[in-house]
């Protein structure tokens, strides 16, 4: 299905590793115009030079996210380098294990910021190129906002209000016809997740518990499969979507876990 993504500029936050490279080569394949906002230059441009390929070579943007103004700096640079924005992704953050017990109040109000603060930021530095493109915004949410986790409640926290904004942006924006979902992956196998996974005793057999809780094909969600998703969200084909909370997840979050 063509997706109608072609010459499409679309924001990509943290988009040189994991989830976020994932959406990037989905984009790119798509014929979208792609910019990559991320902290690694090394790895954005690796990412780059995989995708040489590609229709439209992604632009990197080597950039914290950390406050407004790095914010503001990154739509001032994609305005003035394209013209407009027709996509935004907003997929940068980390579960950084801020808990109760392993935290401070000082400690959660950081982790609470850096992972919502610049979701906010960069939609409200765009709005004036998604008014004019009728543009989608994508929020990357995780299950943990909505299962617990445990010593985490910074980024349960932000990503908890992430739902929250998707729905209450869904209606500010409606009268843009600018549309606004997250995607929330639980299980998803990168890079990261493979060396969290190294430090355990036999990380196979750890692989394997965690994959035996997943009711579809007991297996982890690909960064692939979340990325077509956003693609979809992204693109007209879903013209009439806005403010839904789609789960990515082979059925880990709401299924029963006693047919695992």
């Amino acid at each position: 299905m063509d997706l109608h993504l072609k010459k499409k500029v679309i924001i990509v936050t943290g988009g040189a590793k994991g989830i976020g490279e994932g959406i990037v080569r989905v984009l790119a394949e798509e014929g979208a115009i792609v910019v990559i906002v991320d902290r690694s230059q090394a790895a954005g441009e690796q990412l780059i030079a995989d995708l040489s390929g590609a229709a439209y070579s992604p632009y990197l943007i080597c950039r914290s996210l950390d406050g407004p103004e790095d914010c503001e700096a990154v739509i001032q640079e994609v305005g003035g380098q394209f013209g407009a924005i027709h996509g935004l992704v907003n997929n940068a953050g980390k579960n950084d294990g801020v808990g109760l017990e392993k935290g401070s109040p000082e400690a959660f109000n950081q982790s609470v910021l850096s992972n919502i603060g610049h979701y906010y930021y960069l939609v409200h530095y765009a709005l004036g190129y998604l008014k004019k493109s009728r543009g989608a915004i994508v929020n990357i949410g995780s299950k943990t906002s909505v299962t617990g986790q445990g010593n985490t409640s910074g980024y349960a926290a932000a990503k908890g209000g992430i739902m929250a904004l998707t729905r209450e942006w869904a209606v500010e924006l409606s009268k843009y016809a600018i549309r606004v979902n997250t995607v929330i992956p639980a299980e998803v196998y990168t890079p990261l997740y493979a060396s969290w996974l190294s430090t355990f005793p036999n990380p196979e057999e750890a692989k394997a518990e965690i994959e035996n809780k997943v009711p579809l094909e007991h297996r982890m969600t690909t960064s692939e499969e979340i990325a077509n998703t956003v693609a979809f969200l992204l693109s007209d084909r879903s013209s009439h979507t806005t403010g839904q909370h789609l789960f990515v997840d082979g059925g880990y979050t709401h299924l029963d876990r006693a047919i695992t």
